[in-house]
């Protein structure tokens, strides 16, 4: 390569390579050419990974696969009940959080550190609204507050199916 190529290839750092105009336009027309025909493409990226030296290899050749067990699907390590299905006692003593929502806000820091004692904070719901109900943070149900013997308690008025749980999640 003679000097003066090298000079044209080479640009000082944190500028961008000068390009001719109609060198790129004959060269994406030409791109453009080979694209329409799907061999041609499928050689073209053959070329690049030749000349790039990348046969698809990572170059350790003492890579070797990972041993992995065959599963049968009769011989699960779920315990089954007499009738076939699986027990759910393995899964009924999983501690969860249960919490109700009365609303929420959003206040600025500057606003929270002026509250005091009687201070009054505004919510997002109406006076009567229902109550949400939160299992781990996930709206299962809707309710009201209650007194049972002169404690709070919540009367569900309406669960959230299944599918709007789901939904939800997403």
């Amino acid at each position: 390569m003679s000097e003066e190529d090298e000079n044209e290839n080479t640009t000082p750092e944190g500028e961008e390579p000068q390009v001719d105009a109609d060198s790129l336009a004959d060269e994406v027309a030409g791109a453009v050419d080979e694209a329409a025909d799907g061999d041609a493409l499928a050689d073209e990226w053959a070329a690049a990974m030749e000349e790039s030296g990348d046969d698809g290899d990572s170059g350790d050749d003492d890579v070797q696969p990972a041993p992995m067990e065959e599963f049968d699907s009769s011989a699960n390590n779920i315990p089954q009940g007499d009738s076939g299905t699986p027990e759910l006692d393995v899964i009924l003593d999983i501690p969860v959080s249960i919490s109700m929502e009365v609303g929420n806000t959003q206040i600025a820091i500057r606003n929270l550190l002026q509250l005091n004692q009687g201070s009054v904070i505004e919510l997002d719901r109406l006076a009567g609204e229902p109550l949400d109900v939160l299992v781990n943070g996930t709206l299962i149900a809707h309710g009201e507050v209650v007194m049972v013997n002169d404690k709070f308690g919540i009367r569900l008025t309406d669960v959230i199916s299944q599918s709007e749980r789901i939904q939800r999640l997403k």
